[in-house]
Parts: C-alpha cells; sequence; structure tokens
C-alpha cells in the first residue's frame, strides 16, 4: 500500500498511494473480478453475473474497509502484493500466480 499508515479515501490519494491498490483483482479461477476504482468506489463481477456489488471503500495501512451500496460491510487487507476478503483470495490483473 501507500506510504502512509492513515486512513485515507483513494479521491484524496496521492496517484503513487491509489497505484497500490486501485486496479482489477481477481480470483485464480477467475469468476470474481473486483475492480477498485480512484475515486473510492468498487464494482465487483461475479461469473456473468456484472457488477454484482458495487460501493465504496477506503484504505488504512494495507487494511480494506468496504459498505457495500445496499449496506453490507467487508473487509480486506492487501498481503505481499495480493488481497485476501475473508474466504477470497484475489490477485491483480496479470499478475503471475
Amino acid at each position: 500500500m501507500g506510504g502512509t499508515d492513515s486512513t485515507r479515501s483513494i479521491a484524496g490519494a496521492a496517484d503513487d498511494d491509489a497505484a497500490d491498490d486501485v486496479g482489477m483483482w481477481v480470483t485464480a479461477d477467475g469468476h470474481i473480478r473486483q475492480e477498485l476504482l480512484a475515486n473510492g468506489r468498487y464494482d465487483e463481477a461475479r461469473g456473468d453475473r456484472r457488477s454484482a456489488y458495487t460501493g465504496r471503500y477506503t484504505v488504512t495501512g494495507s487494511h480494506l474497509d468496504y459498505v457495500d451500496d445496499a449496506g453490507f460491510t467487508a473487509t480486506g487487507d492487501i498481503r505481499d502484493g495480493v488481497l485476501h476478503q475473508k474466504h477470497l483470495v484475489l490477485y491483480r490483473e496479470g499478475a503471475s500466480l
């Protein structure tokens, strides 16, 4: 993640900080695709279901907090370039597994 441990909204982050987490993250089988947008929003597709989950997220160090547009909350952590969310493991799109 970026160079600070303080909570930040992606929209207010410096470009080099945002580059650490912004982008497309996918499960190894490609079934779940989560795009973290630079404006602090996310869009998650599951299989053929586009925008299955959408909402906002904030980052504190390497920890992410998500709030779905329907009110559902989730958390994640980026460790060694891999995004871990409870039972999901997502890799930056294009990264070798």
